[in-house]
């Protein structure tokens, strides 16, 4: 597992590479990510960073840079969907392909966790993850998330229904 890897809330500054990191990894990423397509720009780089600062401010969601020890935006990962009745949310992650299977993703999950439930009372994160997305699939096991069963047809993308797995880490766990 990758040593040299961070996070950290976004912060204006950060727009450059974040677009950078979507544009190299598009082909990866819109086979999975409803948000991604091909005229990604700039500008959305930079409106997405302002709603994320904004959120993370309300405590509404809470989206992390991946950084890399050159400090290099590797990727994103954050807390959403949070539900503070029941004290859960949905963790996720993704990687800029060319820092692929260098365990980023796995150490990312792993701080986003920790991070989690150190300063919020959340109890439980879910990651729903396709069941065709293997490199995903492996990444939630690698993070010791919990395997809990497949749902079917729960997600919609791009017109495809999709099987998930349903993956949790508990407070206990950590």
């Amino acid at each position: 597992m990758s040593a040299d890897v961070s996070i950290r809330p976004f912060r204006e500054d950060d727009a450059d590479g974040l677009y950078e990191s979507v544009r190299e990894s598009i082909d990866d990423l819109i086979r999975w990510m409803p948000w991604c397509h091909l005229e990604y720009s700039i500008s959305e780089a930079r409106e997405w960073i302002g709603r994320q600062i904004a959120a993370f401010e309300a405590r509404d969601e809470f989206s992390f840079a991946i950084i890399t020890g050159n400090g290099h935006v590797a990727g994103v990962c954050g807390i959403n969907a949070i539900n503070w009745e029941n004290r859960l949310a949905n963790l996720g992650y993704w990687v800029r392909s060319s820092q692929l299977r260098r365990g980023i993703a796995t150490r990312a999950t792993c701080l986003l966790a920790d991070w989690a439930f150190q300063n919020t009372d959340l109890n439980r994160l879910e990651i729903l993850v396709s069941i065709r997305n293997h490199p995903s699939l492996r990444v939630a096991a690698k993070a010791g998330a919990v395997w809990e069963g497949v749902l079917r047809g729960r997600l919609q993308h791009r017109g495809e229904t999709h099987d998930a797995v349903l993956f949790s880490i508990v407070r206990t766990d950590r």
